[in-house]
């Protein structure tokens, strides 16, 4: 177990990275946006296909960012431009990405990226070293730029139009603000963010796959509701509120080596996972039941 933490928790801060993304649209946009399971595995792809062709990772995971971008315009354009439903542009987007996805991995469903042979950012390989070439600092630092830079962007004109877009529409558009742009906007910065986070996978695990980004909305969502669970008494800062979300999947990757590591079959690893954010959805339910009865109580004994 001990020898598997490293691992989990770097990789729950990648997949933090992903989830920050759909905060995005999850939590400040209130939009279900089911194309981040494509847009994923696009930067994945993306990022390895330019890292084998000799491409400098920076640049390959910049391109990656740009690609899931790309994808997450196509799913604002379906929704504000042909009034499509958002989880409907999602699907649709998600279901194209898969065949772009096997058309830019050159047709196969799997390609390897080894560290032996491409200068990687990041690898799974030296997560357990005390040295240069260990992922974590990295992840980290990717990780509070991310955060940063949300932190700033949120904190300027178009940030705040897109946050009040997200709480009330209907009294943003009577303000003047454009809420179509502001939808599309945050669209496109979400799935950026998510390939962003796929590129940085890719590399760590080794390779880009075909189905690499299946579930992806769910550890996401596992992430942003298990962070809010463990952290909203006390994080209450926007920048803070992000870290929670980091933090969030964490926990998520711990408590899913545990659970593996009691001997529980790798082929229920999607319902363990279900489980998991269902129980954590169920937290803040069974703390107001619990509340509830509790007032009951003390107004009974009055």
């Amino acid at each position: 177990m001990l020898n598997a933490t490293p691992g989990a928790i770097s990789q729950g801060i990648i997949w933090g990275i992903m989830a920050i993304g759909l905060y995005i649209t999850f939590k400040i946009m209130d939009i279900a946006d089911l194309s981040v399971d494509g847009s994923f595995a696009t930067g994945g792809a993306v990022c390895v296909m330019l890292i084998r062709s000799g491409c400098n990772p920076w640049l390959a995971v910049l391109a990656a960012l740009c690609a899931g971008g790309a994808a997450g315009l196509i799913t604002a354009l379906l929704h504000t431009k042909c009034e499509i439903p958002a989880i409907l542009s999602g699907i649709l987007t998600q279901l194209a990405l898969y065949s772009i996805n096997l058309r830019i991995m050159g047709g196969r469903a799997n390609q390897p990226v080894s560290v032996d042979k491409y200068p990687l950012l990041v690898s799974q390989r030296y997560v357990r070293e005390l040295s240069l070439r260990n992922p974590l600092p990295l992840i980290i630092l990717l990780t509070a730029v991310v955060i940063g830079f949300m932190y700033w962007f949120f904190g300027t004109e178009r940030g705040c139009s897109m946050r009040a877009t997200g709480d009330n529409p209907n009294m943003a558009k009577a303000q003047g603000i454009n809420v179509k742009n502001n939808i599309i906007l945050a669209l496109v910065f979400s799935n950026a963010i998510v390939a962003f986070s796929g590129a940085l996978i890719a590399q760590f695990q080794g390779s880009a796959d075909i189905n690499m980004g299946r579930g992806a909305i769910v550890i996401g969502l596992a992430a942003v509701i298990i962070g809010e669970v463990f952290t909203k008494k006390f994080f209450k800062n926007f920048a803070l509120k992000l870290l929670g979300v980091s933090i969030g999947a964490i926990i998520y990757y711990l408590v899913l080596q545990v659970t593996l590591q009691l001997g529980l079959n790798t082929n229920d690893l999607k319902l363990i996972s279900a489980t998991i954010v269902a129980v954590f959805l169920a937290i803040p339910y069974w703390k107001k039941l619990a509340s509830q009865r509790a007032g009951r109580k003390g107004g009974r004994n009055a």
